[in-house]
């Protein structure tokens, strides 16, 4: 059998299948090479600086120009095991027995005096670490070693310690097992939903074998990529998750394609050849869509967003190259032992190439009869989904939606009750000319004046001035009794940002002022920069995914019913997250405490995820379609066609995409929880309502129309059918799409 217009993509597999080993050898020593690569760098943390945003960042910087940026604090918390009363006297003795451990240690600039709680519930010793407080997390540990043995001889008191550093620490620890865990699950579970596609072990391994080598390469050069764009936290997990759900669904795409070709008379080299031309062009293309879609996050100007981008569009390119050189090795070199071992109940419903699949057909017909009513009935569907994204809250992720198996979340609970002043602060830096400090004192004492005076914060401890060595830089640091997610959290920095600080600091001639935090004030100022950049990092993945569709396919109105499709499943997806994260029935069964609001970057993240993930079914589905199309056939048995010799690798592959992003749930991370059931549901619609109804009811109803302006559309839907060719039997001639 011979490809015509032979380009890269069929003479990079060409080339594979020819010289098996040469490829493997290749993409072996890429990712070995990845790893030891990542290995050396190690992956850059970002740290708080690197979060730092809007008036909050400002605040940050102006402090820290003045050497005045907060100290790394750790306290040591002693309370009773019951709750209640604190026995002082066991309460000292244990203390004196911990800081005398403590002191005995390097990088600490301070030991405080023990502190007894208002209500006598709990003793704190504050514990001031030296170096830089945003790298405390890696210099913890040894503290946290030496109150364990000071804990050892005084068992009748609980004694624990908790701060920035330990938090961060505790939950470094939390994301590493996760990673592992979902890595170690997200392997077993793949193999079987292959195995159930396949019917034969051997060529179930293959699309593991290559989504495992392509999210370890991916997690090898994100190592090297974070020293440019700092890892925010969860990049490796979504690394490993994705890149085994994408690089499992192209290789599955790329070798049910050789295994139908394999079916119909080709021999092994031609097959793979066609499945490069066919299933190798759509991957690429769907690939490309990831990448794109991806990439419109960089105009979301954060560092957070910076970091997912960049971690997907590695794991994704990699993806592409390994289902465009390593497979065709792969599958060249098994040749029909991919076939074996057989599982024969699966095999008898999955080894047969060729023969028409009577269920989708059966599922397809209301589509293709009347497909006024099927498109209007999905779309009303997916818009009754989408119906609770109107009450969409979004939330920044603070301390307060940390989970509670972290041991120093639990303290943190233990010391804010104790200690209320400890539950936020707002920390608010001015600068002023060299000639000003007289003013600026008076200033700051001002705002420390009606700080005192206002309900809305703590008075007791009451607010903490610090002033730079020159007197130009100051900080006032101002604490609130409520919940950092509180109504009244928020009114009371407003009251700082909009009455307070301008009405006192900004009387004071070229003074510079910004009111910050690290939960409340990042939080608001967090939304404020998601929902400024929302509309633009949007617009610009529609518009690239409309582009690429459009030069891929030829055809502007396809590239619109695209877009159109996947804004409906994105909209339903934002529903079901408000549904299901927002209110508390879901609590229990994805064990979770709900803030009543969704994490402020899942929108921006979710929408170009799934624009990118959806081009994995859209593009082989409408590529097959076309391809019935431009054999012969009339459109709706094009349609048909297509969609049915698509829907089992279609559903296989959202299976594994499903199962996979399931894991996410699992994780003890809010963040993750979200970002995988969002995504699990929204590939699940996507597979089924929008494939199997929705897409098929509107290109019945568009017609031929739907290729404009390729030759395609000005075909006659009266012709003569006829049997693609590159579907038809051993010998003949095929062109590529």
């Amino acid at each position: 059998m011979i490809v015509e217009g032979r380009n890269v993509i069929t003479r990079a597999a060409r080339w594979s299948a020819v010289h098996p080993w040469w490829a493997i050898a290749i993409w072996v020593a890429f990712v070995v090479g990845a790893l030891v690569v990542g290995g050396l760098t190690g992956t850059r943390q970002a740290t708080a600086s690197d979060l730092s945003i809007g008036q909050s960042g400002r605040a940050a910087a102006i402090a820290r120009s003045g050497g005045l940026q907060e100290r790394a604090v750790e306290n040591l918390l002693i309370t009773s095991w019951n709750g209640g009363p604190l026995d002082t006297d066991r309460a000292q003795s244990a203390a004196e027995a911990a800081t005398r451990g403590l002191r005995t240690l390097g990088g600490i600039a301070a030991i405080g005096q023990p502190q007894p709680a208002p209500d006598g519930s709990a003793l704190r010793v504050p514990v001031t670490l030296d170096g830089d407080p945003e790298t405390a997390a890696g210099r913890v540990q040894p503290l946290l070693d030496r109150v364990a043995e000071a804990r050892q001889g005084h068992s009748d008191v609980r004694m624990e310690l908790v701060g920035a550093g330990s938090i961060k620490a505790g939950l470094n620890d939390m994301l590493g097992r996760d990673l592992r865990k979902a890595t170690v699950l997200s392997l077993p579970i793949t193999l079987l939903v292959m195995v159930l596609v396949f019917g034969a072990v051997v060529a179930a391994s293959v699309p593991v074998v290559i989504g495992l080598s392509s999210v370890l390469a991916g997690l090898g050069l994100w190592g090297v990529a974070s020293q440019v764009v700092p890892d925010p936290g969860p990049v490796g997990q979504f690394i490993v998750l994705t890149g085994m759900a994408i690089g499992v669904d192209y290789s599955l795409f790329y070798l049910k394609r050789q295994r139908e070709e394999r079916a119909l008379g080709a021999d092994t080299i031609d097959a793979i050849e066609i499945a490069a031309a066919t299933s190798g062009h759509s991957v690429l293309v769907s690939g490309v869509v990831v990448m794109v879609s991806m990439g419109a996050l960089y105009l979301a100007g954060h560092i957070a967003f910076e970091g997912m981008a960049t971690g997907a569009v590695i794991v994704v390119a990699i993806a592409i190259i390994s289902s465009l050189t390593v497979l065709p090795a792969l599958l060249s070199r098994f040749g029909r032992f991919l076939d074996v071992p057989r599982l024969p109940m699966v095999w008898r419903f999955t080894g047969r190439g060729g023969v028409k699949p009577r269920l989708w057909s059966t599922m397809l017909k209301p589509s293709l009869r009347h497909p006024v009513i099927a498109l209007v009935a999905s779309v009303g569907v997916l818009l009754l989904l989408a119906l609770p994204a109107l009450g969409l809250k979004l939330k920044a992720t603070g301390i307060d939606d940390l989970p509670r198996s972290i041991p120093a979340m639990q303290a943190y609970e233990r010391l804010t009750h104790s200690f209320p002043s400890q539950s936020d602060t707002h920390t608010v830096a001015v600068t002023a000319p060299a000639g000003r400090s007289a003013e600026l004192g008076a200033a700051v004492a001002e705002l420390v004046q009606q700080a005192m005076a206002d309900d809305l914060f703590v008075h007791d401890p009451g607010p903490v001035v610090r002033t730079s060595a020159d007197g130009t830089v100051a900080t006032v640091a101002i604490g609130t009794r409520f919940a950092s997610g509180s109504a009244q959290a928020r009114a009371s920095l407003d009251r700082l940002r909009t009455d307070l600080a301008p009405h006192t600091l900004g009387a004071v001639e070229g003074a510079r002022f910004a009111v910050g935090g690290s939960d409340v004030a990042y939080d608001v100022d967090y939304r404020a920069n998601v929902m400024d950049k929302l509309p633009w990092v949007l617009g610009a993945a529609l518009a690239l995914t409309f582009l690429v569709m459009a030069l891929a396919f030829r055809s502007v109105v396809l590239a619109a019913i695209t877009v159109a499709l996947n804004l409906l499943s994105a909209a339903a997806s934002f529903g079901l997250l408000a549904l299901v994260f927002q209110p508390t029935w879901a609590q229990g069964l994805l064990h979770f405490e709900s803030t009543g609001r969704v994490v402020a970057w899942m929108p921006l993240m979710l929408f170009v995820i799934l624009l990118g993930l959806s081009m994995d079914y859209h593009v082989f589905v409408v590529s097959r379609i076309r391809e019935a199309a431009r054999g012969g056939l009339s459109l709706r048995e094009a349609v048909e066609q297509g969609i049915t010799r698509t829907a089992g690798v279609v559903t296989s592959a959202a299976a594994v995409m499903v199962c996979v992003f399931a894991l996410l749930a699992s994780l003890h991370y809010i963040e993750m929880k979200q970002l995988g059931v969002g995504m699990a549901c929204a590939v699940l619609l996507d597979a089924t309502l929008i494939r199997i109804v929705a897409l098929p009811a509107v290109i019945t109803l568009v017609g031929w129309r739907t290729w404009w302006p390729s030759r395609l559309a000005r075909q006659s839907s009266g012709r003569t059918a006829r049997m693609p060719a590159i579907v038809a039997a051993a010998g003949a001639r095929t062109t590529l799409p």
